[in-house]
């Protein structure tokens, strides 16, 4: 797992989905077991979280233009 995590580049989306899974408390399970390791209700839940803050940064964006 901590070779996944050395050999990824942090992209936006990919810090984004590391601070939401340390905000939910799921940060240990995903370095112990990697993202596989997550139910699908956990998954979702970052995901969904994900999308939100994406709409919410495009609408801030589109505000200011």
């Amino acid at each position: 797992m901590k070779e996944d995590i050395q050999n990824k580049e942090f992209t936006p989306d990919l810090l984004m989905k590391y601070e939401i899974a340390e905000e939910l408390g799921l940060i240990d399970k995903v370095k112990k077991l990697g993202w596989g390791g997550l139910t699908a209700k956990e998954t979702g839940r970052i995901g969904g979280l994900m999308t939100v803050r994406k709409k919410k940064s495009s609408y801030n964006k589109a505000d200011k233009i």
